[in-house]
C-alpha cells in the first residue's frame, strides 16, 4: 500500500479517539518519519522501522513512535503489522523524575520571582497528579468544589482532586488578576495555554534555576505526585484510581526506587 503525506483523515481518526493535541502531533510525526524511510507498509518495512528507532532514539521515544505507528496501522486496517514496544528499565525511568527537593525549590523560586502563572502550573501539576492535557481543562469554577470530573471515551469517570490550600490560594490569585470564571491557565491574551507551551516554559525555568532539565517536563510532576503520595500513604490501589490507571500494575512502578536512592540505601545498609 502506497502511503500519502496528507494526514488530515488520520488526524480526525485520532481526535475521535479523544487523544490530546500533543499526542496527535507526536503520532503524525512518527508517520512522517516512517514515510521518509519507506514508501509502503509491509511486514518487512515495519520491522525495519522498529530497528531504526531503537538505533536512533532513546527507549521512551521509541515506544511513543511505535504507538503512533500502531494507531496508523489500525487506521489503515493493517493491524497484523503492529510492532511491540521495547522494555524500559524502571530505574532509568524514575531517574528522570524531578526530586522533591527540586520540585519545592522550583515552586519557591517561581513564587518569589514570578510569573505567578507558572508557580500555579507547577503546583497544580505536582499536587493533583494531572496530565498536562487534563491540567489545561481546569476552570476557576473547579476551585469552589475542590475537584474536576473527567469522562473517558468508555464513559468511565475520573475525579481529579485539588487540595484545600491550593484551591484557596489559586482563588485569591484569580481574584487579583480579574479572572472570575473560565479556564484557569490562560496567557496574556486570554487564550488557554497549550501543552507544547507548558513543556517549553518548564524547560526554560529549569535552566534558569539550574535544575536538571531532563527531569523538568509536565509528566514528571505527575510522577512526583505519585511517589510523594505513596511515601505518605501506602495505598497503591487508591493511587491507581487517582491517576486514572485501569490496571494497578501500571502504578507499581512507583514502588521502585531510583538509582541514586538504591545507592544511598546500599551505602547505609551494607556494612559487611
Amino acid at each position: 500500500m502506497k502511503l500519502s503525506a496528507d494526514f488530515n483523515d488520520f488526524s480526525c481518526y485520532l481526535q475521535e479517539r479523544k487523544l490530546s493535541d500533543t499526542t496527535i502531533v507526536s503520532y503524525i510525526g512518527s508517520i512522517r518519519l516512517y514515510i521518509s524511510l519507506y514508501s509502503s507498509v509491509t511486514a518487512a518495512s515495519s520491522k525495519k522501522y522498529r530497528t531504526y528507532l531503537i538505533k536512533n532514539y532513546k527507549p521512551s521515544t521509541v515506544n511513543q513512535r511505535i504507538c503512533g505507528f500502531n494507531h496508523y496501522l489500525d487506521y489503515l486496517g493493517k493491524p497484523q503489522y503492529k510492532l511491540s514496544a521495547v522494555r524500559l528499565q524502571r530505574s532509568s525511568y524514575l531517574d528522570a523524575v524531578i526530586s522533591n527537593r527540586d520540585y519545592l525549590s522550583l515552586k519557591r523560586k517561581l513564587k518569589k520571582n514570578g510569573p505567578e502563572l507558572w508557580f500555579y502550573v507547577v503546583w497544580f501539576l505536582g499536587a493533583t497528579g494531572a496530565r498536562v492535557s487534563e491540567l489545561l481543562k481546569i476552570k476557576v469554577e473547579h476551585l469552589s468544589s475542590g475537584y474536576m470530573d473527567l469522562y473517558t471515551k468508555g464513559g468511565k469517570m475520573r475525579r481529579i482532586y485539588i487540595p484545600d490550600t491550593l484551591c484557596s490560594e489559586a482563588a485569591a490569585w484569580c481574584h487579583r488578576r480579574g479572572t472570575p470564571s473560565g479556564y484557569l491557565f490562560i496567557n496574556r491574551r486570554g487564550r488557554p495555554l497549550t501543552a507544547r507551551g507548558v513543556h517549553s516554559q518548564l524547560k526554560h525555568f529549569a535552566k534558569l534555576y539550574r535544575i536538571n532539565p531532563d527531569t523538568v517536563y509536565p509528566h514528571s510532576f505527575r510522577h512526583r505526585f505519585a511517589i510523594n503520595f505513596l511515601q505518605r500513604f501506602n495505598d497503591i490501589a487508591l493511587l491507581a484510581d487517582l491517576l486514572g490507571h485501569d490496571n494497578v500494575e501500571t502504578t507499581r512502578i512507583y514502588l521502585t526506587r531510583s538509582t541514586s536512592e538504591q545507592q544511598k540505601m546500599i551505602d547505609r545498609l551494607v556494612t559487611w
